[in-house]
């Protein structure tokens, strides 16, 4: 399968809408058409709701009649990963535990959307309860990845990702507790932002691990990133760690560009052993190009990187266990039938509920936080967490922005890693420490393997510095044309 032709970015269709050219119904139905005919062979969407849609449409189609629309962007669609709320739908996560739960409440980001006049449009497909970096782990269905379907989308946001680059959105919202934006969006080509931890609200959320979670845009350009970016984030009550300053406006900063050379960081660790040759070169001429616009590089070190994903995978998992206790049997959620009692009930109904994966991290995050070995692992993965976050605070102290590759690897083929779950655990080693540390980071397409694959490059910004982050990653985006 062949990638898709290309399709209006979201800023443009918004000024189609504006000018009258096109209507929001007309869109809306351009959009159901394309899920129609691609997703078949993507497997993006878990399901779409075509006639709410084409009621929100024809709302918003009303309100620009009467000259009282929402915003600029009133009647654009905006894919939803199922693990964000959109009350009246489905929110599976992409599990049998919840496959037949319906959110009773929209997600703070979906209020958001909404107040502006865009349309939630379905619900996407991902690993489930986001724990994996391929969507092969959903007990739903298999994304596959639009370039070429032999290979994998990435994940956990794999239909996230999926749905942008096979042209049946013009963006979605995805979440990111280690690269589950990031990832996906450099194996598909497209542009995945994961915003400061506490930028974006989490209310409505599904947690999975609750300190590193954090809910983004995917989009084909970086300008609708800023975009949607501006759409969603803002403090909440809700979410105790929201951020209370009202975020400034990130679409006019990443317009207006950096008012001075910015210093770029090349940290030696993400450039050395298990880093595929090709990646590796489309990375070092994005880093080229950043230099003919006189950007100043230089390389820096984060010397606890080696230790990422070892503190990732168990903080992750601890808090994911804590997370999962909540779906009993009893509450909501997959209940099994005929037990025997409340005991055989509890243990059937998380063992037909819970996929395999889920598993595996359930019983690992409850090692870690058991008597005896707590402070064997988890208080000391907290402590390097610690060390991981200072060592990238003091390399903003010389550079603006670093610069690294997304993933070691371009998209993997299907069933290549299944098998073998450190191996899948690695594909997230450039972007897991930017988790723990909270800070801000995208993905922007770089290049093409030889065989077609996307390579995308990330940019890594200090806390609340998304301004300087899409600043640096337009200027490459504009630069590279």
């Amino acid at each position: 399968m062949s990638a898709p032709d290309p399709v209006l970015s979201a800023h443009e269709l918004a000024a189609s809408l504006v000018s009258g050219s096109r209507t929001a119904v007309q869109l809306a139905e351009d959009c159901l058409a394309r899920v129609r005919e691609r997703d078949p062979a993507v497997g993006a969407f878990l399901s779409v709701d075509g006639a709410k849609i084409l009621e929100a449409a024809r709302a918003s189609d009303e309100r620009r009649a009467r000259g009282a629309p929402l915003g600029p962007f009133d009647g654009l669609p905006v894919g939803m990963k199922d693990v964000i709320a959109v009350k009246g739908e489905p929110l599976t996560c992409a599990s049998r535990m919840l496959e037949t739960f319906v959110a009773p409440y929209d997600a703070h980001v979906t209020e958001r959307l909404r107040a502006r006049g865009l349309i939630p449009f379905g619900r996407l497909n991902m690993d489930e309860f986001a724990m994996g970096s391929s969507t092969e782990n959903s007990a739903l269905g298999t994304t596959r990845n639009p370039v070429d379907a032999d290979f994998t989308p990435g994940g956990s946001s794999g239909g996230s990702a999926a749905a942008v680059a096979a042209g049946m959105v013009p963006w979605s919202l995805g979440s990111d507790t280690g690269g589950s934006i990031r990832q996906p969006a450099s194996f598909c080509g497209v542009v995945g932002l994961k915003p400061t931890y506490g930028r974006v609200s989490r209310y409505g959320l599904v947690a999975y691990a609750s300190s590193l979670d954090q809910i983004g845009p995917m989009a084909h350009c970086v300008e609708d990133a800023a975009c949607l970016l501006d759409a969603i984030a803002g403090p909440d009550v809700r979410d105790s760690t929201s951020w209370r300053e009202a975020p400034p406006s990130f679409a006019e900063a990443a317009a207006r560009g950096p008012d001075r050379p910015l210093r770029v960081g090349l940290p030696k660790e993400y450039f050395g052993e298990g880093l595929d040759a090709e990646v590796e070169a489309s990375v070092r001429a994005a880093v080229e190009t950043l230099a003919a616009q006189g950007c100043e590089i230089s390389e820096i070190s984060l010397p606890h990187t080696e230790y990422a994903v070892p503190v990732y995978y168990i903080v992750a998992t601890a808090e994911a266990s804590s997370n999962l206790a909540r779906y009993d049997g009893v509450r909501y959620g997959h209940r099994a039938e005929g037990a025997a009692d409340g005991i055989d009930l509890y243990f059937r109904s998380r063992g037909e509920g819970f996929g395999s994966e889920v598993k595996r991290r359930i019983i690992l995050g409850t090692y870690v936080l058991s008597s005896g070995y707590y402070d064997a692992y988890y208080l000391r993965a907290q402590k390097v967490r610690t060390r991981i976050r200072e060592d990238f605070i003091k390399a903003f102290e010389t550079v603006d922005i670093l610069v690294t590759p997304t993933a070691p690897t371009p998209a993997f083929r299907r069933g290549e890693k299944t098998d073998d779950p450190l191996s899948m655990y690695l594909a997230d080693i450039y972007t897991i420490s930017a988790n723990l540390a909270g800070l801000p980071c995208l993905s922007v397409p770089c290049g093409k393997t030889q065989s077609g694959m996307p390579v995308g490059v990330q940019f890594i910004a200090p806390h609340f510095a998304e301004t300087t982050l899409l600043q640096a990653a337009r200027l490459y985006e504009s630069a590279r044309g």
